[in-house]
C-alpha cells in the first residue's frame, strides 16, 4: 500500500528546501541530510511501531474538503463524511493514540446537515490557549520563515501558518507525532499551499549556525535539556541577524539566582533538568546572547488545559498534583507555571 500523502509531503518539503538554497545557501546542508533525516523514521528497527502509524495514514479516506481553518482555536478542517468513512477515519486515528496537543475537528458542523457529527479530536493539551497568551506578543508572521522546535502533532505549526508564516518547518523526533501530522495533513491537503513542513529529527541534528529563519519557536523544550545553554545557542544558530525567538518554558518563582533543579521527577516526568525563576531565564537569554528580552506572559498551568481525554486515555496533570495541595507537585515541588519569553538575535 503506497502512502501517497506522506510522500507528497516530502516531495513538497524538498522542493521547499531546494527554493530555499536560492535564499541561503547554507540550507545546501539541510537538503544534503533531507534524505537521511526521513529514512530513519522508517526504520521499523528503532521505530517499531512506524509500520502501523504509516499504514493508518494510508488508509486514511478521501473525502472532499469544503474549507480548512488555521486561524481558530480548534483547527477546523470542514469536510462531508459519511457515516462509514466517520468510522472509518475515527478508528484509524485512534490507532495513533495518544494525541497530545490539539485540539482538532474533521467534518461538518454545519446546522441542519444530513451528515454525522464531526470528530473532534480532543487533545490532552488545550494548545489553543497558549497560543492564544502568545500571539498577541508575536507581531506580524506574515512572509516569515519559522522553525518549531519540538513541535509534537504541529497544531501550533499550523497556527503558524494560519497566521500568515511564508513557510514553516516543524522538527521532533517522535514517530509518533510525524504521523499524527501526517494524518492531519492527509486531510489539509493543499489549504496551506504546502507551507507547513514536518522534519522528524530533534534540534541537535540540524546543521549549526544555519541562519534560515525569522522566528524560532521554543514551547515546551527547555526544561528537557540538560545543557540549557547549549540549547539557547542552538536556536540562535538556526535565527536570521535580528530574528526573533519565542522561548516558553516551566519557571518557578525567585530571584535571578532561583533555579530548581528536581532531585528525581517533577510532576513525574523524570527527564525535567531545571526550572528557572523568569528572572534568571532572562540573564540566561542574555548570557546566551539576545537582547530586547522581554517576558510576555505567565500562567499556572490548570487542570482544565491539560488533562484526560478519550483521545488521551493515560495519566494527565491533576494525577501528577498533590492531592491535597494542588499547588505542589506529587513530588513537593511548586505547580507547574510556565512563561513565554521573546527575544532578539
Amino acid at each position: 500500500m503506497t502512502n501517497d500523502t506522506i510522500i507528497h509531503a516530502e516531495r513538497e518539503l524538498y522542493l521547499t528546501l531546494l527554493a530555499l538554497v536560492q535564499q541561503q545557501p547554507s540550507a545546501y546542508k539541510w537538503l544534503s541530510l533531507l534524505p537521511e533525516w526521513l529514512n530513519q523514521i522508517k526504520d521499523k528497527r528503532n521505530y517499531a511501531h512506524a509500520p502501523a502509524y504509516q499504514a493508518a495514514v494510508a488508509r486514511l479516506p478521501n473525502i472532499s474538503v469544503d474549507n480548512v481553518a488555521l486561524d481558530s482555536g480548534t483547527l477546523t478542517i470542514e469536510a462531508t463524511l459519511s457515516d462509514s468513512e466517520r468510522k472509518q477515519t475515527i478508528a484509524l486515528l485512534q490507532q495513533m493514540m495518544p494525541w497530545r496537543k490539539g485540539p482538532f475537528q474533521i467534518g461538518s458542523s454545519q446546522i441542519g446537515s444530513s451528515e454525522g457529527e464531526p470528530i473532534e479530536i480532543d487533545t490532552e493539551w488545550r494548545s489553543d490557549w497558549k497560543w492564544q497568551r502568545v500571539a498577541p506578543h508575536l507581531g506580524n508572521l506574515k512572509g516569515r520563515r519559522v522553525l518549531d522546535v519540538g513541535g509534537g502533532s504541529g497544531y501550533h505549526g499550523w497556527r503558524m501558518a494560519g497566521a500568515g508564516a511564508d513557510c514553516v518547518i516543524i522538527v521532533d523526533p517522535s514517530c509518533l507525532f510525524y504521523h499524527q501530522f501526517m494524518a492531519i495533513r492527509h486531510f489539509i491537503g493543499t489549504a496551506d499551499d504546502y507551507r507547513t513542513h514536518y522534519i522528524p529529527v530533534p534540534l541537535e541534528a540540524l546543521p549549526e549556525h544555519s541562519q534560515l529563519f525569522d522566528t524560532v519557536f521554543s514551547m515546551g523544550v527547555l526544561y528537557h535539556r540538560q545543557s540549557p545553554f547549549e540549547h539557547l545557542q542552538q536556536l540562535k544558530g538556526q535565527l536570521v541577524k535580528g530574528g526573533e525567538l519565542v522561548l516558553e518554558t516551566l519557571v518557578i518563582d525567585g530571584d535571578a539566582n532561583t533555579v530548581l533543579v528536581p532531585h528525581d521527577r517533577y510532576a513525574q516526568m523524570n527527564n525535567v533538568y531545571f526550572l528557572p525563576s523568569v528572572s534568571a531565564l532572562m540573564g540566561w537569554l542574555a548570557k546566551a546572547g539576545f537582547s530586547e528580552i522581554r517576558c510576555v506572559d505567565v500562567a499556572v498551568t490548570s487542570i482544565d488545559e491539560q488533562r484526560k481525554t478519550d483521545w488521551m486515555t493515560y495519566h494527565s496533570l491533576a494525577d501528577f498534583l498533590d492531592p491535597n495541595d494542588p499547588t505542589k507537585t506529587c513530588e513537593g515541588y511548586p505547580a507547574p507555571k510556565r512563561a513565554t519569553l521573546i527575544a532578539k538575535k
